[in-house]
Formats: C-alpha cells, sequence, structure tokens
C-alpha cells in the first residue's frame, strides 16, 4: 500500500510508522515532489523521526514508510535533525570513499558501497524555505543513500550482481527465520 500525504493525519495518529522492506514495490519507484507544506507533512515528519529513532536508524526516507514523496530525515546523532524535502545534489567531490551500509528496509544486510565523500544539497525544510548544506563523512553518505531512495535505488542495487544476489538470499533467509518464529 502507497500512503498519500493527504492520508497522513489517520494514519500518523500513531508515531510509530511500518518501514517497508525488500520487495515492496514503493521501494522502487522514483517518489513524487513534495508540493503542499502543511501540518499533515509535519506529522510525517515527526512520525518518520520518531520510527528512525525507535529503529536505530540515521536516515529514514519517506518511500520506506510507504508515501511516494521527495522527502527523508537525518539524524547522525551530531546534535542536529535535518529534513530534507525536495532535495538535489548540486555538487560532489571527486574523492570517494568506500565504507559499510546498512538499510532499515533491508534488515540484517550490510554491505560495503563507494560513494562521493563530500557533497552540497540544495533542499527545502518543512516549512518550504529553501536551504543548502554541504555535507562530508557519515552525514553525506546519508544524504546520498536516503536520496537514492527518492530515486527507487537501494543501496544493494549498487553492487555488482553477485554481492547483489548474495544480499537478497540474507535478506530472504532472516525473513523466513522471522516468519517462522512468529
Amino acid at each position: 500500500m502507497t500512503l498519500t500525504l493527504a492520508a497522513v493525519p489517520r494514519y500518523y495518529e500513531r508515531t510509530m510508522l511500518d518501514i517497508y522492506t525488500l520487495g515492496e514495490e514503493v521501494l522502487t519507484e522514483k517518489a513524487k515532489p513534495v508540493k503542499t507544506f502543511d501540518s499533515a507533512l509535519a506529522l510525517l515528519v515527526d512520525a518518520m523521526f520518531e520510527t528512525m529513532a525507535e529503529a536505530d536508524g540515521v536516515g529514514l526516507a519517506a518511500p520506506q514508510v510507504g508515501v511516494s514523496e521527495r522527502l527523508f530525515v537525518i539524524d547522525v546523532r551530531d546534535g542536529k535533525r535535518w529534513v530534507f524535502i525536495n532535495p538535489e545534489i548540486i555538487a560532489t567531490s571527486e574523492e570517494c570513499v568506500t565504507a559499510e551500509e546498512g538499510c532499515l528496509s533491508i534488515p540484517g544486510v550490510f554491505s560495503e558501497v563507494t560513494r562521493a565523500a563530500r557533497v552540497t544539497v540544495q533542499a527545502l525544510n518543512v516549512k518550504g524555505r529553501p536551504f543548502t548544506v554541504e555535507a562530508e563523512g557519515l552525514f553525506a553518505r546519508a544524504i546520498q543513500h536516503e536520496l537514492d531512495h527518492l530515486n527507487g535505488v537501494l543501496f544493494i542495487d549498487r553492487l555488482d550482481k553477485d554481492e547483489h544476489d548474495r544480499a537478497v538470499q540474507a535478506f530472504n533467509r532472516r525473513n523466513r527465520k522471522r516468519r517462522t518464529r512468529a
């Protein structure tokens, strides 16, 4: 089920959202731009931060909670929580860094992914005001990872075919075990 922002007030009365996992169609679609900046959007953002914190994540994109809108939140535990709406990377460093990544939508699966060491991003905040931020380290990695979600790309899609297939198999094994315990 893909949700719309119009459905937000009822759906988000509870703050913990369901995190969609590998195999859900919404994770493979390009998200639509956010056009309305209202209380429903603010509720969604608050619920996403709550869900991300409960799941011990550093980033969460709207498609991961079933909303196909260009929005993600990040908290890399540096004292600042970030909301990126309709984000666009406008510059990347030539330098790249390879590091291990995981994803709340592919629990228990981790792999090395190469990304730009630094990025500059333009986006809108929850009130629709534009901002630009330069990021490096974990913050830059999280931005790139979450922006991929808005384009229907999962981190395992950046792996070679053999690694991708191993990641999918690991996810399926883990979920099969989880389903048999339930």
